[in-house]
């Protein structure tokens, strides 16, 4: 049993007072994250100081004591105190060069939320109580929590279309998952999401291109309204909607895809691809963004690590259309609109059929070699990575299933 941290999101319906009490949360959450932001800010560039979480507490009680910042005192401190740690966080990340500098938080488009941690939420026989309220919230229980569970960390927001979600992190045990010999390489796609290793290939659903009409409507009402009126929110929430039953219906799919492609194969290989240097390309920009490569790999490498499975990511460079998988060579182009290719040795390959076999052969080739989960690239004579030349060799002479 491996134990892990789990998050469990559910959706709520807050009474009005609970909506009101929630909303000034999350302005109170926004405005001393960026108050907090701009201190730390003025400190860095005009005294080349770093401010420490400690100063940042120190300084939100003094804000309280302020006539203008007495409101702050209305909600919750632990929010208030969590989103000095989640800048803490940011900085941190900063400093370490992992992240770029910490960005303001805009009432518009940042997402609503608020994290309560246990001293500031009771649960008891199955319901959640919030600091400062009366009544536990009214929650759509979509499935249980496990068995003698209690949350640690509860997280509250809201999302553009309205919407209210619960999300509360508990401690969980998961059982690994049967072991099997099976090995699958995946490449991805736009026409179909992936192909698969055996020959199969998945359809992508293109959920985006399924409710562009509507969303089309959505947005044409939306630019006739008139900024700042009550009909222009309320179309901006059709849109929102719009969008929001879009990405339900993709992150669904994606979670019983991924989770079929772990409890079947021991080992799951695939490329590690630049998804924001693809979207430079107009044409297919909007195509890859609905196909969503980056979430799927995501639920790849945690649901891999849950289940005691090998995720095995290959180099991007790795030239998986253009090699042969029967005789090793790589062909000199291979443009997009090529789907099926004969190579000189006679072998006729159907393109993503033969790219994922390779990243297959390629990823075993890895992983026996021991260059770890995601092998990079390491220069040579002949300019090409170590994956590569250990790819094309293990790939050549592999039996065409």
């Amino acid at each position: 049993m491996r134990q892990v941290k789990r998050a469990f999101k559910y959706r709520f319906y807050p009474t009005d007072e609970q909506a009101a009490q929630l909303s000034r949360t999350f302005g109170c959450v926004r405005l001393v994250y960026n108050k907090a932001l701009e201190e730390r800010t003025r400190a860095w560039y005009g005294e080349q100081r770093r401010v420490s979480y400690v100063e940042s507490s120190a300084a939100l009680t003094e804000w309280k004591k302020t006539e203008e910042l007495a409101f702050l005192t209305e909600v919750s401190c632990v929010p208030l105190q969590q989103a000095l740690r989640h800048l803490q966080t940011a900085f941190g990340n900063f400093f370490a060069k992992r992240a770029k500098y910490p960005r303001y938080k805009s009432r518009k488009k940042s997402r609503a939320s608020a994290e309560y941690t246990r001293s500031a939420f009771k649960w008891r026989d199955g319901e959640l109580t919030l600091a400062k309220m009366a009544g536990p919230l009214s929650i759509r229980w979509s499935r249980p929590l496990p068995e003698g569970a209690e949350p640690t960390t509860v997280t509250v927001s809201r999302d553009s279309a309205g919407r209210w979600f619960v999300s509360m992190l508990c401690d969980d045990r998961i059982a690994p998952a049967p072991g099997t010999a099976n090995s699958v390489g995946i490449d991805a796609g736009i026409t179909s999401l992936v192909t698969l290793s055996t020959g199969e290939k998945i359809a992508n659903p293109k959920h985006e291109r399924l409710d562009r009409a509507r969303l089309t409507r959505a947005q044409r009402a939306l630019s006739r309204k008139a900024k700042g009126s009550a009909n222009r929110e309320k179309a901006r929430r059709r849109v929102a909607k719009v969008h929001a039953r879009i990405a339900d219906r993709r992150r669904d799919f994606l979670h019983k895809l991924a989770t079929r492609l772990v409890r079947e194969n021991q080992t799951v290989v695939i490329e590690d691809l630049t998804v924001r240097n693809l979207l430079k390309n107009g044409k297919l920009a909007r195509a890859i963004s609905d196909a969503s490569w980056t979430e799927l790999r995501s639920m790849l490498e945690y649901k891999c690590a849950w289940y005691g499975r090998e995720l095995v990511v290959i180099d991007r460079f790795f030239p998986g259309s253009k090699l042969c998988g029967a005789c090793g060579r790589v062909a000199a182009k291979m443009p997009l609109n090529v789907r099926e290719w004969t190579c000189d040795c006679g072998a006729v390959h159907d393109r993503d059929v033969n790219a994922a076999r390779n990243i297959l052969a390629a990823g075993l080739a890895a992983s026996a070699c021991g260059d770890g989960v995601r092998p990079q690239r390491e220069s040579s004579r002949t300019g090409r990575s170590s994956v590569k030349q250990e790819a094309q060799r293990a790939t050549a002479g592999i039996p065409r299933l």
